[in-house]
């Protein structure tokens, strides 16, 4: 086995995720793009796979499916941030909750001083710690 890699397939809707994500998450960065060619199932030029770093140590492929499917992303699967100060916490939460829904809203739980846990608005779910 050569890697395991967690894969985020959007509907149209890879390239603004890629962004939000990198602008947001700090020391992420896209790795490589794969872009839709000439007569393909997409326009030509929108990102048809891409692998990111997602804070500099998880390497996250993207994929804009041609095809419509009856399911999207559930929060029984997220990505977990641990950030260092409340500010970076704050501004990652602000960032990701624009047109998303809080499943905890930042607050102290008793596990931890400062968390939150949202689905983004394209569904993918994340939890944001304060180490």
């Amino acid at each position: 086995m050569k890697s395991v890699t967690p894969f985020l397939m959007f509907e149209g809707k890879a390239e603004e995720a890629m962004a939000l994500y990198c602008e947001t998450i700090p020391g992420s960065s896209v790795l490589d793009v794969t872009r839709y060619g000439p007569g393909e199932d997409r326009p030509e030029g929108t990102v048809k796979l891409a692998r990111l770093s997602i804070g500099g140590g998880l390497d996250v492929m993207v994929y804009n499916s041609p095809v419509h499917h009856a399911f999207t992303f559930t929060p029984s699967v997220s990505l977990y941030v641990d950030c260092s100060t409340e500010a970076e916490l704050n501004g990652i939460v602000t960032a990701l909750a624009k047109d998303g829904a809080f499943l905890m809203p930042p607050d102290n739980y008793g596990f931890s001083r400062r968390f939150a846990w949202l689905n983004d608005r394209f569904g993918v779910s994340w939890q944001i710690n304060l180490a």
